[in-house]
């Protein structure tokens, strides 16, 4: 899959608070040097400061991380798109340029909230996202 052009990358997500902020986080510091790395919602929902929480626990700080929406992102110019739930994925807009598109379906850890497997249960998705970034990272690098 190693493509020269392809240096762009979304994270597509309903609210962009998130899984889609998880994925932003891992795929700035794992992704080959020269990738623009974006993420936006549908709507735009605010960073959620569980994720931005566990994202800490391993290293990521995605506290200055703000949540977006399509039209703060330079679609135009986006070489690959990943969806990381349903509703984005069937919401998508076409890109144009895509080169590629993906969908990894994971569960909204912010349905956990109020429960006391909260933490765990963002902790998991976060884990599911980093080993997902990390195989994306060494298929575009390979």
């Amino acid at each position: 899959m190693k493509d020269q052009y392809i240096k762009s990358i979304l994270f597509l997500c309903t609210g962009n608070a998130c899984r889609s902020q998880m994925a932003e986080g891992f795929a700035r510091e794992m992704l080959p040097p020269g990738w623009r790395v974006y993420s936006a919602g549908i709507k735009a929902s605010g960073l959620n400061q569980r994720a931005a929480a566990v994202m800490s626990e391993v290293g990521f700080d995605i506290s200055s991380q703000r949540s977006k929406t399509l039209d703060e992102i330079p679609v135009d110019d986006i070489d690959y798109v990943i969806t990381l739930c349903g509703h984005a994925r069937d919401m998508c807009p076409v890109f144009l340029r895509a080169v590629f598109t993906e969908h990894w379906p994971i569960d909204d850890p912010i349905r956990s909230e109020g429960t006391p497997m909260e933490q765990r249960v963002f902790r998991s998705t976060r884990d599911d996202i980093r080993r997902r970034v990390q195989d994306l990272a060494r298929r575009l690098k390979g």
